[in-house]
This record gives structure tokens, C-alpha cells and sequence, in this order.
């Protein structure tokens, strides 16, 4: 009696093209055979197969297309075959950089968080991309803090304006770079004095297209610098693309952790399931430049650290409460240039500790649409 092996299965599968991605669903890794059984001279087959798209229509163009290569297999072989064949959605986790259609070129994507605002989280999101593109890594940012841009003044590009870049027949928007990094915000779009005054969806719709439309390339790193709080554009975001984890910056008093704690569980939500890389304690302390060796702790002492430990997140570090960070954020040059400063040092240490928890991370995950 003829037989039918796992191998003949793959083979014929091969010649399905994954319309999407145009490559075969087997090179792609989409195939799985669940079971191969011969009852009474009739093979049965059950199959899942991973599809990019979710849209039902996609769905189940891929299940007939793979029914019909397993009725060529038949007829080549003269053998009968039933097949059941499962179509699921490509879950972002299981997505290579090959798979991707959002930002393929990017290898991790990290969001910076604060519960509220006021507590430094653009000023420590634009410190780490200077920090990773110093290293001489490919950095990316993303200023999605629609209502309050303020990374063109941070990298002092405010007059800078993105150029339309041709690809593939689309037209894109090149990002504007400066001090090493590739970087797109709503405030290239509006005038510095401008109030964007824009309901929800509006801005998820706005921050969709600087990932989406972004001329972006190649990337190690892309950091997203998020609105304070949590609301419409942290679930778009995490709908959108695949975080490879968060970072969630608060100073120490009770009032600023209190809606860090609210940050940190909305990303531990099961429907958004973000990880969280750890917390970072922004102005933790002042030393006066004539004694160094003091220090004064304004807004309470190691609360975020507290609060890491009894929760069980990493705790990152702490950045002092220091003019020169300031002066530096005013003027377009972050404090990670000036090289030797106890800020510089501070936050090389930070990028450090994000690093060695990032690397521990497993791979990222979209949360589902319906996500509340």
C-alpha cells in the first residue's frame, strides 16, 4: 500500500503563495501537521496554517488554496486524502522580521511611559535614542505624544520639515535626523504655537501613519515616546505594532507613583500584554554644584525603587535633578553628548540595565483588536 509522509504534505504546500508577503507559505514557516492518520485506506490530514492577514475573506482564500494543492497531491498519487485545514491569524509574537508588515526592519520597539505628565519621560526617551545611536546602533524615535510634541525642540529641529521619499511606487515620509537618529512627530506638521485640538481617533489615525508611512529602513532600535496616562493612543499603539517592551518613568512622590502603578497594570492587562522592562526614578535627587557629594531628595527618596521591588519590576535607575539636563533638552542637545557628566554617566547606566533586561524578553506580542 502506498503511503503518505509529513514530507509529501510540505512539498505540495510549497506552491501556495502567501499573498500578502509573496513568498511560499512553507519557506515563510506558516505550515503546522497537526495530525496524519490512515484509517481503512484513507488518509487524513489535519493542518493549521498561519496567514498575516486576519480578515475572514484572506482566511479563506488560503484554506482553498491549500485544499486544492492537497487534491493535486491526491491525484499525483492516486491516494485519498481528507484534509481539515485550521487558517489563524499570525500572531505579532510569532512574526520574523521577514513577517512583519508593520516596521519589518525594526528589531525592537520600546515604548517610554509616564502615568502623568511632568515627570521628564520625553526628556528620558530622547536621552536613550542619543545613548543607543552614540553606541553606533540604528535608532529610531517616534514622538507620539500627539497633544504635547516636544522632541523637534529637544533635538532643535522645530523649523525641520519631513521630505515625501519615493518607494515602490508609494510615497513616503522621510523621517528628520539629528545627533544620530531617524525621528518623526506630529510637531513637524503643525505650527510650534499650534494647539492640536483632536478627538481620539483622530490622533490614533496620526500616529498610525508616522509608523506606516515612515520611511524608516533598517533599525535596531525605535523608541516611542507615549502621551502621559493611558487612553486611545497607547491601545492603537499596542494594536498596532510589536512592542518589545515598555519603560515607565516616574519621579518619587506618592502622587506621581500612585498613576505609575496605573500605567504599569494597564500594559500587564492580559488584553494588551506588554512587558514592561522596568521603572526609571527621574529627578531622584539634587546635589548643588559646590557640593557634590550631597544630595537633597526633593520629591521623596527611592519611592520608585520601592515600588519595583514590591512589585517585582526591574528597577532601571535613577536620574538626578540637574540643570545641566534641562539646558541641554532646551537647546537641542541632550545631556547624553556631554560625555564624562554625572548625567551622561547616569543615563549610559540606565541604557545599560535596559538592555540586559531587554535581552531576557521574549518575542513581542500585538494585542487583539477587541482590546477594551
Amino acid at each position: 500500500m502506498a503511503t503518505l509522509t509529513v514530507e509529501q504534505i510540505i512539498g505540495a504546500l510549497s506552491g501556495v503563495i502567501e499573498p500578502e508577503l509573496g513568498k511560499d507559505i512553507v519557506a515563510l514557516d506558516l505550515v503546522e501537521v497537526l495530525s496524519l492518520e490512515n484509517a481503512e485506506g484513507q488518509w487524513k490530514a489535519r493542518l493549521r496554517i498561519k496567514s498575516s492577514s486576519p480578515a475572514m475573506h484572506a482566511r479563506q482564500r488560503m484554506r482553498e488554496a491549500v485544499e486544492f494543492a492537497i487534491e493535486k497531491l491526491a491525484a499525483s498519487t492516486g491516494l485519498t486524502i481528507a484534509v481539515e485545514v485550521e487558517v489563524v491569524p499570525l500572531g505579532s509574537n510569532e512574526r520574523s522580521l521577514e513577517t512583519r508588515k508593520v516596521l519589518p526592519g525594526v528589531k525592537h520597539i520600546i515604548a517610554i511611559a509616564s502615568g502623568k505628565g511632568g515627570v521628564g519621560k520625553s526628556t528620558v526617551t530622547a536621552n536613550l535614542a542619543v545613548e543607543l545611536a552614540r553606541r553606533g546602533h540604528k535608532v529610531g524615535l517616534v514622538d507620539a505624544d500627539i497633544h504635547g510634541p516636544s522632541m523637534p525642540t529637544m533635538f532643535d529641529v522645530v523649523r525641520e520639515k519631513p521630505l515625501p521619499v519615493e518607494k515602490g511606487g508609494k510615497s513616503m515620509i522621510g523621517p528628520v535626523e539629528a545627533h544620530g537618529v531617524k525621528m518623526l512627530s506630529i510637531g513637524f506638521f503643525a505650527d510650534p504655537d499650534q494647539a492640536i485640538v483632536w478627538r481620539g481617533p483622530m490622533a490614533s489615525k496620526a500616529l498610525g501613519q508616522l509608523f506606516t508611512d515612515g520611511d524608516w529602513g533598517e533599525l535596531d532600535y525605535m523608541l516611542i515616546d507615549l502621551p502621559p496616562g493611558t487612553g486611545d493612543v497607547h491601545l492603537s499603539l499596542v494594536q498596532l505594532v510589536p512592542l518589545s517592551g515598555v519603560v515607565v518613568v516616574s519621579t518619587p512622590q506618592d502622587i506621581a507613583l500612585a498613576d505609575a502603578r496605573k500605567g504599569v497594570s494597564m500594559f500587564q492587562l492580559e488584553s494588551i500584554n506588554v512587558p514592561v522592562l522596568g521603572l526609571v526614578e527621574n529627578m531622584a535627587y539634587f546635589s548643588p554644584p559646590d557640593m557634590p557629594d550631597r544630595k537633597y531628595h526633593l520629591f521623596g527618596r527611592d519611592g520608585v525603587k520601592r515600588y519595583a521591588e514590591a512589585s517585582g519590576t526591574p528597577f532601571l535607575g535613577e536620574l538626578p535633578l540637574v540643570q545641566a539636563i534641562r539646558e541641554a533638552g532646551d537647546a537641542g542637545r541632550p545631556a547624553a553628548l556631554q560625555e564624562g557628566t554625572v548625567s551622561a554617566k547616569a543615563i549610559a547606566a540606565l541604557t545599560d540595565r535596559m538592555l540586559d533586561v531587554l535581552k531576557d524578553q521574549p518575542a513581542p506580542e500585538v494585542a487583539p483588536t477587541s482590546a477594551p
